[in-house]
């Protein structure tokens, strides 16, 4: 969704040009969160707040900046200066410079606050400060919360009371309805910065102190405002003046912050960060907790100790390097993506681990047919008993079960459920106690998801996570889990998580049927082809990439794919339609192509590009099972028939479907379970090619953005 990037120097001079072009570079890691507008908020002459806005991308924004560089004095230095940044994924009011961020109380820029979520009750508030005198200046939910941050700060102070920056906060919160990350600034507290969390992913980075942690007043005799006794009166870190001064950073992704800082907190929902006089401030909001009472408003903030992470991010690793998009990148990361997924869990020979990471890379395993998943195997006996494992995702989240459903049904005996995240939350669906509720999410912040695990936590299910983010609120949340460890993702097309999320789950449950004898051959076979999939992969990206690009060029001008394939592949179609609307703005459609005959053939013509997902589906090294293989080609000879011009993905070293296609895509041939992983990869690349053909901008397609964090 949004992005949101935060600064402060504390008794660090910085030029004002430094601070700038380091809030810049913030924004433009955040870029593939939300890209439509982007603002940042300064202290220009006598400390008094300056908000530049643009409409358009973050370069929109570097460019007013330099425009304005005159007037801002560019070469100031300021001791301590706290800095507010925003791209905007709109979801009230139009992309605009008005409706960027961050957004003000009013005239004199009292409150400036940025904003990632959604506010549900904005409306009813919005009515409410109109008819108290408010002048509202754009059509966002944010705004209201810089005037509700007036309203409550001039409500105090009438009544002979100066709340601190965080108890401000937390009235102020008590008063919203939905989902939020905020970073909040203000005149009144010179030199400070607060920020909260409910629903919306908030990172705040340091580099602590290398001594220990000095006495919470090692720089004042007294805090800067008065605090309430036994609230905010106790620091949980502060810096001697010899161990250097701190910075303090926030950002709604932690890739954000790779460079500027050594450490990172995830916020919780109802945490409160209070950064002042070199000192971090950590509480939590008990009205967002479950200490919730009826008076809950009035009740005190809570100190508390944050878990405290290294950043284990590289800046490399978030970088585009040689290639002209984030998602060509990640495309061609997937044979390294796809074995750190398998590192360490699936047993491997030396020659194959030297291969991807030198002589020091670690032995195999002693045990060559056992998967090792550490983070759900506490929990395994328990998942075994299970009724049934519900699946829960959305987008190409959900494909990635889709893609796994058939084999975890036939190793484990258990049924499998896929449930459209985004749909189950409008049902009071039965979940039980028994069930075993799997929630896939890229980010481990996807709002439906979460809103679909919460709901299945409260009914007694044992929640397991898939995720790529550690620290998310799907992994901390969830009873157990699995993380994807296929490295950070930027591109907004999701590529590399996507083969990361099927090995994952497909290891799942290799792991869950370790105790059944009747699916020991198969177990053997499936862990055989996971040793040698990086390598087909690669095969695959240098077999089919002319073939993709000629499709490409002949198709770029049109207006509608079908897809088409079964069994595994029908997943394969479905994300392979994703991409193609996502990034070429082509409407496509996945079908079973069981259901060819069943209506869509109507559409069947000699314009309609068809592709047709025939490769063999190998259940045994060695034995072909022709079942599915063969009704594809029985529906591949329907489209024949009706005039259509089908491109095939097929295998290398199969030339029956030949004489029936119009353009041939080869892929190599593996097992029928992780055919899907090979096949996606000539759809990622068209859908790729067809985006760049028609001049569109790859990483950041249109009305999209990475991880969608409201409803």
């Amino acid at each position: 969704m949004c992005g949101i990037f935060g600064y402060l120097n504390f008794a660090s001079p910085k030029a004002r040009k430094e601070i700038l072009a380091r809030m810049v570079s913030g924004l433009k890691r955040l870029e593939y969160r939300g890209y439509d507008s982007a603002g940042v908020a300064i202290d220009g002459a006598d400390e008094l707040p300056v908000i530049i806005k643009k409409l358009g991308q973050v370069a929109n924004l570097e460019q007013a900046i330099e425009e304005l560089a005159s007037t801002l004095n560019m070469n100031e230095v300021l001791d301590t200066h706290v800095a507010i940044a925003h791209t905007r994924w709109a979801t009230h009011g139009p992309p605009c410079d008005r409706n960027a961020h961050p957004h003000t109380s009013g005239t004199e820029n009292e409150f400036l606050v940025v904003h990632n979520g959604m506010i549900t009750n904005y409306d009813v508030l919005k009515k409410m400060l109109i008819g108290e005198g408010f002048v509202f200046e754009s059509d966002t939910d944010t705004e209201v919360i810089a005037k509700l941050c007036k309203r409550l700060w001039d409500e105090a102070v009438a009544a002979g009371r100066t709340p601190t920056f965080p108890e401000l906060l937390n009235d102020v919160t008590a008063e919203l309805h939905g989902a939020y990350a905020l970073l909040v600034k203000s005149t009144h507290f010179p030199g400070e910065l607060a920020a909260c969390r409910a629903g919306s992913p908030l990172t705040l980075g340091f580099t602590p102190p290398a001594g220990p942690m000095s006495s919470p007043h090692s720089r004042r005799s007294e805090p800067r405002t008065p605090h309430t006794p036994g609230t905010t009166c106790s620091a949980y870190m502060a810096w001697n003046s010899h161990e250097g001064c701190p910075e303090f950073y926030f950002a709604s992704d932690p890739a954000a912050l790779c460079g500027y800082v050594t450490s990172i907190v995830h916020l919780e929902d109802g945490d409160v960060v209070h950064c002042a006089d070199g000192q971090l401030h950590y509480f939590t909001m008990p009205h967002l907790t479950s200490e919730l009472r009826p008076d809950s408003r009035s009740m005190q903030l809570r100190t508390k100790s944050p878990v405290v992470q290294k950043l284990q991010l590289k800046l490399e690793q978030i970088m585009k390097g040689n290639f002209p998009h984030f998602m060509l990148k990640e495309i061609y990361e997937q044979p390294e993506s796809i074995f750190n997924t398998m590192r360490g869990r699936v047993p491997m020979s030396n020659d194959c681990l030297e291969k991807f990471f030198g002589s020091q890379a670690g032995l195999p395993h002693d045990d060559q047919s056992r998967i090792r998943l550490g983070g759900v195997a506490s929990h395994i006996e328990e998942i075994r008993r299970a009724r049934r494992l519900v699946m829960f995702a959305c987008g190409t989240s959900y494909h990635s079960a889709m893609a796994t459903r058939i084999v975890l049904e036939e190793l484990t005996g258990i049924p499998v459920q896929l449930e459209l995240a985004s749909d189950f939350q409008d049902r009071c669906a039965p979940i039980f106690r028994d069930d075993v509720c799997c929630f896939i999410s890229q980010s481990g912040e996807t709002k439906d998801t979460i809103d679909a695990l919460e709901y299945c936590f409260a009914k007694g299910a044992l929640c397991v996570g898939f995720t790529n983010t550690v620290g998310s609120y799907i992994s901390r949340k969830t009873h157990c889990g699995v993380h994807l460890n296929c490295g950070p993702e930027i591109g907004v097309a999701s590529t590399k998580a996507y083969t990361s999320q099927v090995l994952t789950l497909l290891m799942f449950g290799l792991v869950i049927s370790e105790d059944r004898l009747s699916t020991r051959r198969r177990r053997e076979h499936i862990i055989r082809g996971m040793r040698m999939l990086s390598d087909h992969v690669k095969e695959a990206l240098d077999t089919c990439i002319e073939s993709v690009k000629a499709v490409a060029e002949e198709y770029k001008d049109s207006r509608s794919m079908l897809l088409m394939g079964r069994g595994f592949e029908l997943a394969t179609c479905y994300e392979g339609a994703l991409k193609i609307k996502e990034l070429a703005y082509i409407h496509s459609e996945g079908i079973h192509t069981g259901e060819l005959k069943h209506g869509p053939l109507a559409l069947v013509d000699e314009d309609l590009p068809v592709i047709m997902v025939c490769t063999d589906d190998m259940k045994f090294f060695g034995e072909p099972s022709e079942k599915l293989y063969v009704r594809v080609k029985t529906s591949l000879t329907q489209v024949k028939s009706r005039k259509g011009r089908p491109i095939v993905i097929t295998n290398t070293d199969d030339a029956d479907v030949h004489a029936d296609a119009h353009r041939v895509i080869q892929v190599p041939r593996v097992l029928d379970c992780l055919q899907p992983i090979i096949n996606i990869i000539p759809l990622q690349l068209l859908s790729y090619h067809l985006a760049t053909a028609r001049g569109h901008d790859v990483d950041k397609p249109r009305n999209l953005a990475k991880s969608v964090t409201v409803n």
